[in-house]
């Protein structure tokens, strides 16, 4: 099996990765994260899935790369990371009472051949009817300010929400562990 190395700095995609007790190294890429032009939320997750993997080719001959990227929908408009509480606070009163989705895309680069499978996999959280104070005990108690949509699903975030659905609850949190368990089988790796 090539080396596994994941495109990530986030603490929260490694813990996912864990999960699946193959060995692996972590490596931030280096990649401009915006938006083009004219560009929807799911090429944007592909595309930055695919580029930062690919930031790694040099640095990590012979390896599988394994990149990733999420975006949260609320209607039209794309949420980013809030980091601070006020645009926090402003993306929960918004989805409340109401549904976001989140598409994660996914690549995982054969550095080794130069081929890439990319993926988007969609999540949907239906939030429950909040109120300024409960969201600002919600912010404060969990500080969610470096996360797509104002939450931590795997905290205490779930008790925001009246329902989720979709094929992949990791991927909520930001690495479709399904989705690159299928990926890494097409490479080969065997997963115990």
């Amino acid at each position: 099996m090539l080396p596994l190395v994941l495109a990530s700095s986030s603490p929260y995609r490694r813990e996912l990765l864990e999960r699946l007790r193959l060995p692996f190294t972590w490596s931030a890429p280096a990649i401009d994260e915006s938006r083009h032009p004219e560009e929807g939320a799911e090429q944007l997750v592909r595309r930055l899935a695919e580029e930062k993997a690919r930031a790694l080719i040099t640095t990590h001959p012979n390896h599988l790369i394994i990149g990733s990227d999420q975006v949260a929908i609320l209607g039209d408009q794309i949420l980013g990371k809030p980091h601070n509480f006020q645009r926090a606070r402003d993306q929960l009163m918004a989805a409340s009472g109401t549904h976001v989705t989140f598409l994660t895309g996914l690549a995982l680069l054969n550095s080794a051949s130069n081929t890439c499978q990319v993926g988007c996999v969609p999540f949907t959280v239906h939030f429950r009817q909040l109120d300024e104070a409960r969201i600002g005990r919600y912010l404060e108690a969990e500080h969610p300010y470096d996360c797509a949509g104002s939450f931590k699903a795997e905290g205490l975030g779930v008790s925001l929400f009246s329902a989720t659905e979709g094929s992949d609850a990791t991927s909520l949190v930001g690495l479709p562990l399904i989705r690159l368990v299928d990926m890494l089988l097409a490479e080969g790796v065997q997963i115990p």
